[in-house]
């Protein structure tokens, strides 16, 4: 299983994948950001922007050239007046060409969209240039967009609202500029960018996932910041905290950006399914500092988890509530049980150290164990909160080497007005 964390924020223009993305839009339509415009090259020497109505999802066929000289795009291309009209707009290019991504793009809408009229931005002179000089060209490729939106306007049965502007990397400035610049309300903007850099076009991948992978939408989840995330503490769908992502997602009246994360399998279908645990630890002897590496294997109706490990972000806190994320590639089905394993130190010689100082410093030298009750455990994708009582109430104790098994004896969680456990002693 992967570990891929993604951070997406949504905009008011409806989603978009990104941070550190395109630059903010100011009321003007300008791009608040640092690039000086002394090397703005004048509109009249600059290529013209193209587009090509894709008309067949094989990536050698040519297409059809939309024109403002042409009186009847309808006629000449095929083009549908009265359907859903989908611009993909590229990013800044290296090699001059169309990067694999976008023809997946077009062909995930296509099958999604039956009908619909699919239409590449192409500006590729314009975007195979230095990258400053390639940002500095999208505010005029952007009243490009905006000048081919409004001669469709003037068309009989063409409607704004049924535009979907995508753009990926640069093209999601030129998809902003280009909804600043149309005259009326474009009917939707999506803003494509990376936000780990390492991970070349996994969200542009998310998006086609979301077209082709309908029945298995991927959640994400409002969150201030990613250690809150990897606790599982955000987990929450209130308030319009939690949404679809890509194509799938929903249309939000919150207009202020959001910071959402989720997890994801390494290749499609992206979606994974999310859990939060919260698991109170006792400790009844006397130790010090005590860094247990925890394994949970989950049990459910449909299928059981592969061995998931409890990621600590901080230290684990004795006597307190400690909540840890894990995620599942497969749909358990119901939760049934869960096996909690306390993994035996390794003995390398830095694990021999740190033994060594921790039973230097332990007053009573005692070993170490630990004390768990029960686990509750909230399901993400479907809000659902359960109980796992130990299977033996006798026996809560568990060292490394060892393992507690827990039985599902509730749904919900335990009441505030429920007395805690009395502790115990040896």
């Amino acid at each position: 299983m992967r570990n891929s964390g993604l951070l997406l924020c949504l905009w008011s223009a409806y989603c978009c994948f990104a941070a550190g993305g395109p630059a903010t839009l100011g009321p003007e339509g300008r791009l608040q950001d640092e690039l000086n415009k002394s090397r703005v090259v004048p509109a009249a020497a600059k290529p013209p922007v193209r587009f090509n109505l894709r008309t067949s999802e094989d990536p050698e066929h040519e297409g059809c050239y939309l024109s403002f000289d042409h009186n009847q795009p309808s006629e000449d291309c095929g083009f549908n007046m009265t359907a859903k009209t989908f611009f993909i707009i590229h990013g800044w290019t290296m090699s001059g060409m169309f990067e694999s991504w976008l023809y997946k793009l077009v062909s995930a809408l296509q099958t999604r969209e039956k009908g619909a009229n699919v239409v590449v931005v192409d500006w590729l002179p314009l975007a195979h240039q230095l990258y400053i000089d390639a940002v500095n060209n999208t505010r005029e490729v952007g009243h490009s967009v905006a000048r081919m939106l409004n001669w469709l306007q003037g068309k009989e049965d063409f409607s704004l609202g049924d535009v979907h502007l995508i753009g990926y990397s640069l093209g999601a400035h030129v998809a902003g500029y280009a909804g600043n610049f149309v005259k009326g309300t474009v009917g939707r903007i999506t803003a494509i960018a990376e936000v780990v850099r390492c991970e070349h076009e996994r969200a542009v991948h998310l998006f086609v996932d979301s077209l082709v992978n309908q029945d298995k939408p991927s959640f994400a989840f409002q969150c201030t910041d990613s250690n809150r995330f990897k606790k599982g503490i955000c987990l929450s769908c209130r308030k319009n905290r939690c949404n679809s992502i890509g194509y799938n997602a929903k249309k939000m009246r919150n207009k202020r950006n959001s910071k959402m994360y989720l997890k994801t399998r390494a290749g499609m279908p992206f979606r994974v399914y999310h859990y939060q645990m919260k698991i109170h630890v006792f400790s009844y002897k006397n130790m010090g500092e005590i860094e247990p590496t925890f394994y949970v294997t989950i049990y459910g109706t449909n299928a059981d988890s592969q061995i998931l490990p409890l990621e600590i972000v901080e230290q684990i806190g004795l006597n307190a509530t400690n909540t840890f994320l894990v995620y599942t590639e497969e749909d358990l089905g119901d939760l049934l049980k869960i096996r909690l394993t306390w993994e035996r130190t390794s003995q390398s010689w830095y694990n021999l150290w740190k033994e060594l100082r921790s039973y230097l410093s332990q007053p009573r030298r005692s070993e170490q164990e630990l004390n768990i009750r029960r686990i509750r455990v909230k399901s993400g994708e479907t809000q659902r909160k359960l109980t796992f009582c130990a299977e033996d109430l006798e026996n809560t104790r568990i060292s490394p080497g060892q393992e507690l098994w827990f039985h599902k004896c509730r749904d919900g969680w335990r009441m505030k007005n429920e007395t805690s456990p009395t502790p115990e002693h040896p």
